[in-house]
């Protein structure tokens, strides 16, 4: 199965420790831990839910995959959005991805931790909300979903970032899902 994926740091398989932007190596990333799949990583650090969507349809065709995966939305809370307004850019990004034809699976990240860049209490309630409203509108546009949210995956210090153990029960469960498909 080809497989792109377009999500954050999280995606990229960005590692806390480095200051520099450098990646965990492929053997911890999740995106390179897909059984039988040949995956498209476009995990970019920082990412937001793209309002601008023509780059990411062209990646879909150029790329031509059996799935697309978006894994996006935790980048927008430090924007200061709130879990209605990230699932609504949701909404439309989804949108113009299902208009490519390619099955779509939307996941909702993990919810956010008490760590170094998580230090109020109105972050984490909201990425917890962010979920159910995911679910909500992958069934609306006949998209897969996953709630990784419920999927109790380690994060680093940071409280934002898997850990190397996070990436490998991320990798785990979606690998599970992947067989029903």
């Amino acid at each position: 199965m080809r497989i792109l994926c377009i999500g954050d740091s999280n995606t990229y398989g960005y590692d806390p420790r480095s200051y520099l932007g450098d990646r965990y190596p492929a053997e911890i990333r999740w995106t390179d831990r897909l059984e039988n799949c040949e995956v498209i990583n476009c995990g970019v650090n920082g990412l937001t839910v793209p309002r601008e969507h023509a780059r990411y349809i062209g990646l879909v065709r150029m790329n031509d995959p059996d799935l697309v995966i978006v894994m996006l939305g935790t980048n927008d809370f430090f924007r200061g959005l709130s879990s209605e307004q990230i699932a609504d850019r949701m909404e439309k990004f989804i949108k113009s991805v299902c208009s490519t034809g390619k099955t779509v699976m939307l996941i909702s990240p993990p919810i956010l931790e008490y760590g170094e860049w998580v230090m109020d209490d109105e972050l984490v309630e909201e990425s917890e909300d962010l979920g159910e409203l995911y679910r909500v509108l992958a069934e609306r546009n006949h998209c897969l979903f996953a709630d990784a949210g419920k999927w109790n995956i380690e994060m680093t210090y940071d409280g934002v970032h898997f850990s190397p153990e996070g990436h490998a029960a991320f990798a785990q469960k979606l690998n599970e899902l992947l067989l029903q498909i």
